[in-house]
């Protein structure tokens, strides 16, 4: 059976209709969107739900990686039940389950409550994020998929962007609940929007890889869970180590059963196509490198000189937009240039950005200094991420574009929650939040490792070839394999 066979419907159709390309790239966009610009807000707003739920230190801290766990260990497994249900009946549920843990969220009495909520979000954000990639890379043509996944990416961006201001404005006056009933009407409208506009596609009719979801869970949750909490109890306290060597043993046994299953959860085989495997090694160091300096340059804005969480968001805005302006024009050249050298340019560019505001910064550096390595900076998250969606999803075949998203989208988050634990690591060690001055001194080493890891990414990007095709390699070996089913 060719891959032809295989090749999804041309964009917009749907029950027999046709509908414009901006409208798909919405229905797909739109859950995606929710999803990121939540976890952001939740981040900002820390202090004011300490104060209305009496939350501790540690309650803090679970309220966001309650939601960060459930999310990054999960997405295996939501790319694995879309292929075998339906990528559209997979991805509603999950943007019909966020929106009911939201609800559940906004009337939460106690931390408690609050976390478990957070963690069943965490659940449906699974489904969300991967699946959105692949609805959208499934129901565009080939020769604008590239254009379309760089708009997906401004439209992630705008998340970004806004994650800070909207999370300003809920800490400075209005009720925390609203962070998450801001969510409700989203996903009211995103459901039968996503019904009406997107056509149902499946990956391979297989038998689910149980026993490969369970190791894969597991694994995730004890690696994840260490570095998470790895910055606070000590990389050398019991319980760190040994969840460490709980993912060591789960993910060795997760891919000894991957490579002798007939049907993985993930193909390791993907990782013999070396665009592939660098692109998933540029993902997360830019994520490790820029998220996690992000983390600290966010606070550095409130700290020195002091201002209040909103106005510091608003001056976020120098940096958290410009992937919306360079995405859409980095996607729509990626084919002709190469992915790979775009890669390379926007991690480069964050490289230099990051340089720039970590030479100024001080215990009162003016704005006006920092915001041109905050344009830059913003620039390089442009070229970097909109290209990383379009090399993973055509290096493998279409039938296998929700397990790519899927392992791409992990990758991603486990380098971010790292580059935090590890630049958290390093600031403490060198400073503190004591004073602006203090501040500034743990700032410094922590971003200039997240300078590093940054520019090896794009050392990496570098060797990645300019255009990789599936064709009839042996990651797809699609004369075994039944063609996916289109509803």
């Amino acid at each position: 059976m060719s891959v032809s066979a295989s090749r999804p419907a041309p964009a917009g159709t749907a029950a027999g209709r046709k509908f414009p390309l901006w409208l798909v790239i919405v229905a797909c966009s739109l859950p995606m969107f929710m999803v990121a610009l939540d976890n952001l807000v939740v981040s900002t707003a820390l202090h004011t739900l300490a104060v209305d739920l009496k939350a501790s230190t540690q309650d803090l801290q679970w309220f966001v990686n309650a939601y960060v766990l459930s999310f990054a260990c999960l997405l295996l497994t939501g790319a694995a039940l879309g292929d075998r249900f339906g990528h559209r009946k997979v991805f509603t549920l999950g943007i019909a389950l966020f929106t009911l843990s939201s609800i559940g969220c906004g009337l939460a009495d106690t931390s408690s409550q609050l976390i478990a909520a957070r963690a069943i979000q965490g659940f449906g954000a699974a489904a969300v994020m991967p699946l959105s990639l692949t609805l959208l890379s499934n129901a565009v043509p080939e020769k604008m998929r590239s254009l379309a996944l760089g708009l997906w990416s401004a439209v992630s961006g705008l998340a970004i962007a806004l994650g800070p201001v909207v999370g300003g404005a809920v800490v400075e006056g209005l009720d925390w609940e609203w962070i998450f009933w801001i969510n409700i009407p989203v996903g009211i409208v995103a459901v039968p929007l996503v019904l009406a506009v997107v056509k149902e596609s499946r990956g391979e009719r297989a038998r689910l890889d149980l026993l490969g979801m369970v190791l894969a869970t597991a694994g995730l949750l004890a690696l994840v869970w260490g570095i998470v909490n790895g910055s606070e109890d000590g990389w050398t306290d019991g319980r760190i180590v040994g969840a460490f060597v709980a993912a060591a043993v789960l993910l060795a046994a997760f891919v000894a059963w991957e490579r002798r299953v007939e049907h993985p959860l993930l193909p390791l085989r993907f990782y013999r196509i070396r665009a592939f495997t660098l692109t998933n090694i540029v993902s997360a160091s830019m994520y490790f490198g820029v998220f996690g300096s992000i983390f600290f340059l966010a606070q550095y804005l409130q700290i020195a000189p002091p201002r209040t969480p909103l106005h510091a968001g608003v001056l976020t805005l120098s940096w958290t937009l410009m992937p919306m302006v360079i995405a859409p024009i980095a996607g729509a050249i990626t084919d002709r240039v190469g992915g790979g050298r775009l890669m390379a340019l926007g991690l480069f560019l964050q490289a230099v950005g990051l340089s720039w505001i970590n030479l100024v910064a001080s215990a009162d550096t003016p704005y006006s200094q920092l915001v041109g390595g905050m344009l830059v900076a913003g620039a390089g998250m442009g070229f970097a991420i909109a290209p990383t969606a379009a090399v993973v999803l055509g290096a493998v075949g279409p039938e296998h574009r929700g397990k790519a998203s899927g392992a791409n989208t992990t990758v991603r988050e486990i380098g971010g929650a790292l580059g935090i634990a590890v630049l958290s690591s390093v600031f403490t060690a060198h400073g503190s939040m004591a004073t602006p001055a203090a501040f500034a001194d743990g700032l410094h080493p922590a971003v200039w490792v997240g300078v590093a890891v940054v520019v090896l990414g794009g050392l990496c990007a570098l060797a990645i070839p300019r255009n990789p095709r599936p064709a009839a390699e042996p990651v797809a070996e699609v004369a075994d394999l039944p063609a996916p089913v289109a509803v």
